[in-house]
């Protein structure tokens, strides 16, 4: 990969179509020139958002190429299956996944969803958090971007898919999948009895901390939290 320091050090990271001849779109060029003020000769950082990068050169009005184009090894895949948060607290969680670096976050659709999610709504939503985690990934310097895909319902979930339960306890050695439940909790009988569980604390979390708690363990791996005593 380019170096990362100087990543860091660029002005900023733009989505582009081709890294190999960049062209900013019209909002990313306002941005960078009118908001960023950006003045000839600093560094940006362009990608496509598919893992390729490569650094750019501020010029008059335009940018210009100046490393060679190269491709970021893939990161393993980690999906937090996600039920919908009223409020600006869903793109927190979403901003934070994608720095992290979490690849995928699928939109849970289950029976305590606290919100409107259909219609209109529901694409607002959707439309919001994929706009936020392409926000984010410019923010975090990440070629790849946060796949933010359509929702589904708790029934179509794979079975090999962990579910975040207060008291629960369960490896991670095979865990890439984490589901975390609404403002409400799960309902009674909801998951199927072999779907795996897997706690994340001996507090109950709020939806948006328990998705970055469960976003860390699966990007960083963590400790197995013991069981709840019942007595």
């Amino acid at each position: 990969m380019t170096d990362l320091r100087r990543r860091v050090d660029a002005l900023g990271q733009f989505r582009v179509a081709d890294v190999a001849s960049p062209v900013l779109t019209k909002d990313d060029h306002h941005h960078l020139f009118k908001v960023l003020r950006a003045r000839e000769g600093e560094e940006i950082v362009v990608t496509n958002g598919a893992g390729q990068v490569a650094m750019a050169r501020v010029d008059v009005s335009s940018i210009t190429r100046i490393s060679d184009v190269v491709t970021d090894p893939q990161p393993p895949a980690t999906t937090v299956y996600l039920a919908p948060i009223r409020g600006d607290r869903g793109e927190w969680a979403i901003a934070k996944l994608t720095e992290l670096g979490i690849t995928t976050v699928v939109p849970l659709v289950c029976e305590r969803l606290a919100l409107k999610f259909t219609g209109e709504a529901r694409e607002k939503l959707l439309g919001r958090w994929r706009k936020i985690a392409a926000e984010a990934s410019g923010q975090c310097r990440r070629s790849y971007d946060l796949v933010v895909a359509d929702p589904v319902s708790v029934s179509d979930v794979p079975l090999d898919v962990a579910v975040a339960e207060p008291g629960a306890s369960g490896s991670l050695s095979t865990v890439s999948a984490i589901a975390i439940g609404p403002e409400g909790g799960w309902a009674s009988a909801e998951w199927p009895e072999n779907q795996p569980r897997i706690g994340l604390g001996d507090t109950v979390l709020r939806t948006e901390t328990a998705a970055l708690v469960a976003g860390t363990l699966l990007k960083f791996g963590g400790v197995q939290w013991p069981r709840l005593s019942s007595e």
